[in-house]
């Protein structure tokens, strides 16, 4: 029996230093190079949004990196809330995170492929051979038990890296996954602050259209008692009724997108709609936060998800063309086994009794019609798409980063404009609407300056409401912090593959 034992440590061995020594074939992984500029506009970035009237400045700082509980900047509890639950009940969320479990087990079961596979083997039978035959037993009883037993190993020699690319590859799949819970993450916070934020701003606008209609009933009473009085003509009151009904009109668009976005919040919370209480939210409810963290274009492209996604996307088409490469290449592998027959179980491994054997195959693809040269050219233009691919997710990410602090300067500018027509828009209504119930000027004055004053403060509202959105749109697009709160181990893990593939 020993001979065969070292034989089985001869294997053992012999695995391990194939897996240790032998080449790998096709491309080395190497990582893509940061975006060479450092800025994201064509002109420089101011320092911060203009001042207004009674409105937030926001400063800009280089280099600084978003919170991972980045909505917090915003000071509500009722959004706190909101998040929390959403990331505990969120179904896309569970399914994100159980695809990355999945791609990390996919990936052990992989990884496996690399050690030698040991099986265990038995067999008992009781039988009885015809008079006519020879009994197989050196005893020649025609009836007997034959128990028999062994191990089984099984080695595929990994010449040329194949199954070591293979492995590699499913590494980088898994990393796709952990990158795409991740956004999947990303996603999901950032679209329940913005819904919560548009709720927010609507909720003013009601109110302005309920106190509108108010507004304007009462007008349409006043411009009645003043036609019995001889003081208005029936053009006026007219005119009143048309505004009453067209002030009446603007109620039904905006209780209707209220009840839309609620529902939606539901399916962010992992709720029926019919079991969500009503949000209580106003803009009063937010604070917008003073400072707004910029990371440079070489920061920007490791910290997104869907940028590292594209990223791992290119690793493991790399690894495939090496997979591929190899497949054209010669197989070798190891096998032998060890074990014993016996009429008995307890000489089962005997001397007498015991067998072994030990072998070696090679094999080597001499004619497929060209299908595996084929195979290998497919991959390598899968490299150079998935290539592309991660060139124009780079080009994405920054011109959605230029875009959203584009929009946070503009904003902040049409806020002060919004900040001040408002306010004139009030003054000129004060002093219209003292001028009618003096009867110095006709209704239609009065409403015209009703009118403008209510559009300018609807303007105003939606104003706040976009620097609002702004906001969280930068931090989507810097990545919300998304690697602070990762979504599990099995990346770190699976990373040790792609780490690997990078330094040979």
């Amino acid at each position: 029996m020993k001979t065969p034992a070292r034989f089985f440590a001869l294997i053992a061995g012999g695995a391990a230093a194939s897996a240790l020594a032998g080449c790998m074939v096709g491309p080395n992984y190497h990582q893509p190079p940061a975006p060479s500029v450092d800025h994201y506009l064509p002109n420089p970035l101011l320092a911060g949004t203009a001042p207004g009237p009674g409105e937030t400045p926001q400063q800009f700082i280089a280099g600084r990196a978003v919170d991972d509980h980045w909505w917090g900047l915003f000071g509500s509890a009722k959004l706190d809330a909101l998040e929390d639950e959403a990331l505990r009940r969120n179904p896309n969320l569970a399914a994100a995170q159980a695809a990355l479990r999945q791609a990390h087990e996919v990936w052990l079961a992989g990884r496996a492929s690399m050690f030698p596979t040991i099986q265990l083997a038995a067999s008992a039978a009781r039988s009885k051979n015809a008079d006519t035959l020879a009994s197989p037993l050196s005893s020649n009883a025609q009836t007997y038990s034959l128990y028999s037993g062994q191990f089984n190993i099984s080695y595929v020699v990994d010449v040329f890296g194949g199954q070591r690319r293979q492995v590699e590859s499913l590494a980088a799949l898994a990393d796709v996954q952990r990158f795409q819970a991740g956004a999947a993450w990303l996603a999901l916070t950032t679209n329940v602050a913005s819904t919560a934020l548009q709720i927010a701003g609507l909720k003013p606008q009601l109110d302005a259209a309920e106190a509108n209609v108010a507004a304007y009933r009462r007008m349409l009473e006043i411009t009645h008692h003043m036609q019995a009085l001889g003081e208005a003509s029936n053009l006026d009151v007219a005119a009143a009724e048309s505004a009453l009904e067209g002030a009446e009109q603007a109620e039904p668009p905006l209780r209707k997108q209220i009840g839309q976005l609620t529902d939606v919040m539901a399916v962010y919370l992992g709720r029926e709609s019919a079991n969500l209480p009503a949000l209580q939210l106003d803009l009063s409810d937010f604070r917008l936060p003073a400072q707004l963290p910029v990371s440079l274009p070489s920061e920007l492209v490791r910290r997104r998800p869907d940028v590292l996604a594209a990223e791992a996307g290119v690793h493991a088409a790399s690894a495939q063309v090496g997979v591929a490469a190899a497949a054209r290449l010669p197989s070798f592998q190891l096998t032998g086994a060890l074990g014993g027959t016996s009429t008995a179980i307890d000489t089962l491994v005997s001397n007498g009794n015991s067998l072994w054997s030990v072998g070696g195959s090679a094999a080597q693809t001499l004619f497929d019609a060209g299908a595996r040269r084929h195979q290998q050219k497919a991959a390598e233009a899968a490299l150079d798409q998935a290539k592309a691919q991660y060139r124009g997710a780079v080009l994405a990410a920054l011109q959605n980063t230029a875009d959203v602090l584009q929009a946070i300067v503009e904003d902040a500018r049409t806020l002060d404009h919004a900040a001040r027509a408002a306010d004139a828009a009030e003054r000129s209504r004060t002093l219209s609407q003292t001028m009618f119930e003096r009867g110095q000027v006709g209704a239609l004055t009065a409403l015209t300056g009703e009118a403008a004053w209510r559009q300018a403060q609807l303007v105003l509202v939606q104003a706040r409401a976009a620097r609002f959105a702004d906001t969280v749109a930068l931090y989507q697009a810097l990545g919300g912090g998304w690697w602070s709160v990762d979504q599990g181990h099995a990346g770190e893990q699976a990373r040790s593959g792609k780490q690997a593939g990078e330094q040979k």
